[in-house]
């Protein structure tokens, strides 16, 4: 039984895949685009044909999917849910009871099969696009370039010739004045020609250039004809009315074989790039053993530190010698001190000549093993890349939904702006881990999976949001949070209300604000602000005792501000917001352990104790402010 698609399933995946659709048409427009500007020096005056560059783009948009899909992805969904946010639709769904994972839970089956697909596409699709798409970019790049020749300049575009055109009749396609250099033979028997009009032309097949002049003369030297002996090089000079010359110039597209690039790494899929990293790392393996044992199994000046011998298995096991020396080792101090200077010079030398020798021996070798290496760690990259995209894929989405329904913007503005900004920071991530795996800073895997091991938690936290509706660009929330890190003083802002339910009774309100006085004053007496330093650690403030001021007077100012007097309102500004700063009142209590323990620590104690005594300053100015106002409010309010 085929289960049956819920509507509000359906609505979702009906507004998503329009949208993933553009998003992604334009994404790889982008990238292609950035293809053309960094590849356009080797297409532009080539004369390609419009079906070469046709096929070109085709394979390079293939080329580029694993780059623009992830960000498509990113900006769909962000618009998408920013939309349903904007337009209150996902309000309703959690009004209704679903939740936003089961909002999300028909795009998350999607992704599970663009991911699935993304796989697929990497291992089958991508590597023939790359093949064939790096096999026209060569071939275009040493196709000949198109004829066309500027008037005052040297053209250098033909092998082994130089032409100089003074002036062109375009409409009937004659040069004038034209000097040739022609050194296709050689700088020693190269030629010039000057005439005084001429006419260029291609052959039909477009392997030549057939070039007829009028009036003129050639110089050309006989340096092959001239003898051995001869100091001067003869030349010889010619007048003529007509000449014709036959230059060699390709002008076809020729097309390489696709043989050489389908060998390489980014023309393999999975099963072949495993099997060349299981057939090149046999041979690095069996190229370390062998330089190893040749280097273990040497001797130098007949000494031998290590004896080869063999176990009851019959494998090679190397013993180490210790101070045991052949009886034809050689004492090389009484060599030097029994011969001559001219002979330990000779000496020296030829040791210094072998030891560079062995030195440039053993580099070749490591050259010759570090080349497979290399080769190792780029067919594992293209390897890890199979996976990469897909993962990127569920990780942009996890993104890019949890993020439109906290932003609540809809269209192309800010969507686009934050999926640029962290399309960026991945593209940087995974950049850097690339080129780090590549050169063999990191391991393979952990390079080319650095980016998703950043973005996952980025993506957890996101949707651990969105499903809990927490603020997280709520800005008053990151105020607050500032104000309290750099205990910033933070004012009341109350207006005068239109209307007002519950009034104001005067008598009471006089009343209470007489008691918070009182109780200000009473806190004010004991302990005196600031402490001393031993008060500070052994008897600090009532934490307890100012937060319930505080919090009374926070009460009283929100019942007074349904006052319909502008000057109690006016009052009531004055009034401050009492901060609860962490080193004034650290709350160790009475005799605590840890109190005493920072008193008697006096590199820990003395810091803290001229920061408790600031902001116990400011403590005190305020809860001075704040009797001083109330008095003024109570005035008011009386008057």
């Amino acid at each position: 039984m085929i289960p049956r698609i819920k509507r509000m399933d359906l609505f979702i995946l009906q507004s998503f895949l329009p949208l993933f659709m553009m998003t992604f048409c334009i994404c790889l427009f982008i990238v292609l685009m950035q293809f053309l500007w960094r590849y356009i020096d080797d297409l532009v005056g080539k004369g390609l044909g419009v079906d070469v560059i046709a096929e070109l783009f085709f394979y390079a948009a293939l080329t580029m999917v694993p780059m623009a899909l992830p960000l498509a992805i990113l900006l769909a969904s962000l618009m998408i849910f920013g939309n349903l946010g904007e337009q209150f639709e996902l309000t309703a769904m959690k009004a209704s009871g679903i939740s936003l994972l089961r909002t999300m839970a028909p795009l998350i089956v999607l992704m599970v099969f663009i991911a699935t697909g993304a796989f697929f596409f990497q291992n089958n699709v991508l590597p023939v696009a790359q093949t064939k798409m790096w096999t026209l970019l060569y071939s275009a790049r040493q196709k000949s370039p198109e004829l066309e020749i500027p008037e005052g300049v040297f053209y250098d575009q033909i092998p082994g010739y130089n032409l100089f055109v003074e002036h062109k009749d375009r409409e009937r396609g004659t040069l004038y004045d034209v000097m040739i250099y022609d050194v296709s033979r050689g700088f020693e028997n190269s030629s010039i020609i000057l005439a005084d009009s001429g006419r260029l032309s291609i052959t039909p097949d477009k392997t030549n250039l057939f070039l007829e002049l009028w009036s003129g003369e050639s110089f050309e030297n006989l340096k092959d004809a001239a003898a051995q002996s001869m100091r001067n090089v003869p030349y010889r000079r010619e007048s003529f009315t007509t000449k014709e010359i036959m230059v060699p110039f390709d002008a076809n597209f020729n097309r390489m074989d696709e043989q050489g690039m389908r060998n390489q790494y980014v023309g393999k899929n999975m099963a072949e790039l495993l099997a060349t990293i299981d057939s090149v790392g046999e041979r690095v393996d069996s190229l370390n053993n062998l330089y190893g044992t040749s280097v273990r199994s040497s001797n130098y000046m007949n000494i031998q530190h290590r004896r080869l011998e063999r176990d009851t298995a019959g494998k090679p096991v190397y013993t180490f010698i210790p101070d045991v020396k052949p009886e034809r080792a050689v004492n090389v101090d009484s060599v030097m001190r029994g011969s001559s200077s001219g002979y330990t010079i000779t000496y020296l030398t030829q040791a210094l000549g072998k030891a560079q020798r062995m030195r440039q021996e053993y580099e070749f070798k490591s050259l010759s093993v570090a080349d497979d290496v290399k080769s190792i760690r780029r067919h594992a990259i293209e390897l890890q890349k199979k996976f990469t995209l897909s993962f990127a894929c569920i990780i942009f989405f996890f993104i890019g939904a949890p993020l439109g329904a906290i932003i609540r913007k809809g269209g192309l503005g800010t969507p686009l702006v934050i999926s640029v900004l962290l399309f960026i920071f991945y593209y940087i991530i995974d950049n850097m881990g690339y080129k780090m795996a590549r050169d063999g800073k990191l391991e393979v895997w952990q390079g080319m999976w650095l980016s998703a091991a950043v973005l996952l938690p980025l993506g957890i936290f996101f949707t651990y949001k969105a499903v809990n509706d927490s603020a997280v660009f709520n800005k008053d929330a990151y105020a607050n949070l500032f104000r309290k890190f750099f205990a910033l003083s933070e004012q009341r802002n109350y207006a005068l209300k239109d209307v007002v339910i519950d009034d104001v009774d005067p008598r009471l309100a006089v009343e209470q604000l007489s008691a918070l006085v009182g109780r200000i004053e009473a806190l004010k007496a004991s302990p005196r602000l600031p402490q001393s330093y031993k008060a500070y650690f052994t008897a600090p403030l009532d934490r307890e005792e100012i937060t319930a001021v505080k919090r009374e007077t926070d009460r009283l100012a929100e019942r007074l501000a349904n006052t319909r007097s502008a000057v109690v309102i006016a009052r009531l500004n004055e009034l401050p917001v009492i901060r609860l700063l962490w080193p004034a009142m650290p709350g160790f209590g009475r005799g605590h352990v840890w109190g005493l323990i920072l008193m008697v620590v006096f590199p820990l104690g003395v810091p803290l104790y001229l920061v408790g005594r600031y902001d116990q300053k400011l403590l005190r100015s305020e809860l001075d402010k704040t009797a001083a106002a109330a008095r003024r409010i109570a005035e008011a309010i009386t008057n």
